[in-house]
């Protein structure tokens, strides 16, 4: 039986529970899928009683994908250990081997589109997993801080790009993408700066929903990636890992999408 949970603070909101207990149900796995409230103060606890409660898995959420780096019980795969950031820890025996599904997610869903040109507000362990995922790709990154000592490490991910901290309150025009991957209003304001539509604008949050600056950026008739995306693409890579299964990603992807949008939109 797979014992798996999603950590973070707060946690309440989380709709992984309702999408990993989902993919169980697909895949015929007799398993559980919690959510756990975890601060960085009893995180250390709770990865030991995984171990001793012999637990598949952890996912990871606010404000645990950095923090993590302190505990001695993981491994850090390369892809985590690039970005300092990891969103999935898989048990393996004694310790986790620990791993970024949010950078393989960013990976997938960026791949259709151009990313020359970026500007991404926030420098968390989501905005450098979407570095890494483009790292490769980009020419100009311009990062939106309320802490600009961040950039040093996104400069890191991605070498080869010309990366700039601007202003919190700069325009958003004239970019490929467009990635938010600060906390529920913290980019409110930024709607306000949005003259034009040339690129894509990725919303790693989901709820609440619209945010004033996804609807803003639909409403000029831009193209809109949202958390919910994100959340179930890189559920997937989780569900595989911890389950040790594989499975047609399409159709699950399908099917996940469509429980996290009744979730959220439950009079649908």
């Amino acid at each position: 039986m797979i014992k798996a949970a999603v950590l973070g603070s707060p946690i309440s909101h989380s709709l992984s529970p309702a999408l990993h207990s989902r993919a169980y149900e697909i895949l015929g796995i007799s398993g559980e899928y919690t959510a756990i409230e975890t601060t960085d103060l009893n995180l250390a606890e709770v990865l030991a009683r995984g171990i001793q409660d012999e637990w598949n898995g952890f996912n990871l959420t606010m404000p645990l994908k950095e923090s993590i780096f302190s505990s001695p019980l993981c491994d850090f795969d390369r892809m985590s250990q690039a970005i300092k950031s990891a969103n999935t820890l898989v048990r393996e025996k004694s310790r986790y081997r620990a791993t970024s599904t949010d950078m393989s997610a960013f990976e997938r869903l960026l791949a259709p589109y151009d990313v020359s040109k970026v500007a991404i507000i926030g420098g968390g362990g989501t905005a450098r997993a979407a570095v890494g995922a483009i790292a490769a790709r980009v020419e100009k990154i311009d990062l939106l801080l309320r802490t600009p000592d961040r950039a040093v490490i996104i400069k890191e991910i991605a070498p080869t790009a010309n990366v700039n901290v601007i202003p919190m309150d700069s325009s958003l025009s004239g970019y490929d993408l467009v990635i938010n991957t600060s906390p529920a209003g913290v980019a409110d304001h930024l709607s306000q700066r949005v003259e034009n539509v040339d690129g894509l604008l990725f919303e790693s949050l989901y709820k609440p929903w619209p945010t004033e600056l996804s609807f803003t950026w639909k409403e000029l008739g831009g193209k809109v990636l949202t958390g919910a995306d994100l959340l179930v693409e890189q559920a997937l890579d989780a569900i595989a890992l911890i389950c040790m299964v594989e499975f047609d990603y399409s159709e699950m992807r399908s099917e996940l999408l469509r429980v996290a949008l009744s979730e959220l939109n439950p009079q649908m």
